[in-house]
């Protein structure tokens, strides 16, 4: 079967959402798949030919995967969304003739500043990598970053993916569980709101909480010890990593999707992806006030940043489920109809004119 693009991947899960997205966006356009990451087949985007990638989540495993993977593909053309593809990708594109693609999804030097990990020397090295990496990108074919402000601003050929809710993934809850549930989806650890999630709900006592994503292993203990003790801890589902299509089918039904962030210097200058897929599924928004949110969410959704904030709007809200309602359908109003991802589509279609 000849392939026209293959996404690789030294880092991300092959669950990720943005993968999904740009994959299934590739196919609606009449593009043949090939996937290569960490995972498994039934986690894959389910119209993309999937390759299980060399090792673990070690370091070693990943700087091999690195190194190796664009010279692993059969696609004219190579998509990678790690930036520590980037140097061999563009080597394996003139060595091999293939066009290359760059997905900078993230500031990648500002989200370090989000993991606790990223201190001292290696924290260094992981910036300088970061700061080279996005130079790189920025020699691509394309490059694509997730928003205006993402760097590299002067690559030769740039377009912008946002992370837009794609509508075959997700549908609108148009029915709601009897009793209250909120939900979120994403990366689970501290930064991301987990402890004061958690600590709401022994506050809240009328609701359930699922929650969708990878638990950071920093974060595990903390969440096995507040299994163990917490009176709220009946309420309180963690589902682990899950494809995009089963994390929208758990949160269906629900009433609430929860999205709080600390203001690190990679969030206070972003919209998440979830607050618009939130949206798109028809959930009210509790969020951080992060800036760009705010200006977004304004009489749209609750601001919450503490715990006591958080299960404060969740109790009022199914104590007045008619506010809950109607912030639910002023919210769904930030979410664009159509298929944001077809530009992107026909930029990728454009690099394969030639060998098509």
């Amino acid at each position: 079967m000849k392939i026209d693009v293959s996404i690789i991947s030294s880092g991300h899960h092959v669950a990720d959402a943005r993968l999904h997205r740009l994959a299934a966006a590739l196919h609606r356009c009449g593009m043949s798949v090939e996937v290569i990451a960490r995972g498994e087949t039934f986690e894959a985007p389910p119209d993309a030919r999937f390759r299980a990638a060399f090792g673990n989540t070690g370091m070693l495993s990943r700087i091999i995967r690195a190194l190796t993977l664009p010279f692993l593909t059969h696609g004219a053309v190579i998509i990678a969304i790690d930036p520590d593809l980037s140097l061999s990708l563009l080597i394996a594109g003139n060595v091999r003739h293939k066009k290359v693609v760059c997905d900078v999804h993230e500031d990648y030097v500002s989200l370090l500043r989000d993991r606790g990990w990223a201190k001292g020397l290696v924290g260094l090295v992981a910036r300088k990598i970061a700061r080279d990496a996005t130079k790189i990108a920025a020699e691509a074919d394309l490059t694509i970053v997730a928003d205006e402000h993402v760097p590299p601003l002067d690559a030769k050929n740039r377009i912008v993916v946002r992370n837009l809710p794609d509508f075959t993934i997700i549908q609108p809850t148009v029915s709601f569980d009897e009793t209250p549930r909120a939900v979120y989806i994403g990366d689970v650890r501290k930064s991301r709101g987990l402890h004061a999630m958690l600590a709401a709900l022994e506050s809240a006592p009328h609701w359930r909480l699922d929650v969708v994503g990878p638990i950071a292993a920093a974060d595990q203990l903390f969440v096995d010890g507040w299994l163990a003790t917490s009176p709220a801890k009946e309420r309180v589902h963690f589902f682990g990593r899950c494809a995009p299509i089963e994390s929208w089918r758990i949160a269906r039904g629900a009433w609430v999707g929860l999205s709080i962030l600390d203001a690190t210097p990679a969030f206070l200058e972003a919209v998440p992806s979830k607050i618009y897929e939130y949206a798109a599924a028809g959930l009210a928004i509790i969020s951080s006030p992060l800036p760009r949110v705010s200006a977004l969410l304004e009489g749209k959704a609750a601001f919450a940043t503490t715990a006591g904030e958080i299960a404060a709007a969740l109790e009022g809200w199914s104590a007045r489920p008619q506010e809950w309602q109607s912030t639910r359908e002023a919210s769904s109003k930030i979410v664009e109809s159509g298929d944001p991802y077809s530009p992107f589509a026909e930029r990728i279609r454009a690099l394969l004119s030639p060998r098509r």
